[in-house]
C-alpha cells in the first residue's frame, strides 16, 4: 500500500513538472529609451499632428478617436494586427504605414527614421510615467 501511494505521489509531482514546462515564457522584458529620446518622440506626435487620429496618452489635444488608441502601447499584440510588436517596427509603421503594411489606411508620415524611432520611444514609454 506504501508502494502505491509513492507511486501516486511521484506521479503527481511528474504531472506538476510538465505542467510547469509547459507553460509559455514570461513576455520579454519591456523597451526602456532614453527620456530625451522620449521628449523628442513627444514633440514629433505634436507636430505631425499623430493626436488627430489616435489618442495619445500625454497628449491633450486634439484627442482622435478615427484611429486606435495608443495607450498601453507596449502591451498590445502585433502594430496594425500585422507586424511584431517592436520598436523598428513601429517606427517603420509610423514613418510608411502602407509600406510596412500594404492596404494600411494610416498615411505615411512626412518624418524621419531617427523621428520615427523617437515616436516610438515616446509610445513604448507611455506605460512607464
Amino acid at each position: 500500500m506504501k508502494a502505491v501511494g509513492q507511486i501516486f505521489g511521484h506521479a503527481a509531482a511528474l504531472g506538476c513538472a510538465l505542467g510547469l514546462a509547459a507553460c509559455k515564457q514570461p513576455p520579454a522584458s519591456r523597451y526602456t529609451f532614453d527620456a530625451g529620446l522620449r521628449d523628442m518622440g513627444r514633440h514629433v506626435i505634436e507636430r505631425a499632428g499623430c493626436a488627430a487620429c489616435h489618442e495619445i496618452p500625454g497628449i491633450d489635444w486634439p484627442e482622435g478617436r478615427t484611429g486606435p488608441s495608443l495607450a498601453g502601447f507596449d502591451g498590445v499584440g502585433p502594430i496594425a494586427g500585422y507586424l511584431p510588436n517592436t520598436p523598428a517596427n513601429l517606427a517603420r509603421f509610423v514613418r510608411n504605414a502602407p509600406a510596412a503594411k500594404p492596404g494600411s489606411t494610416m498615411p505615411a508620415m512626412p518624418i524621419s527614421s531617427e523621428e520615427a524611432h523617437a515616436v516610438a520611444a515616446y509610445l513604448y514609454g507611455i506605460d512607464d510615467d
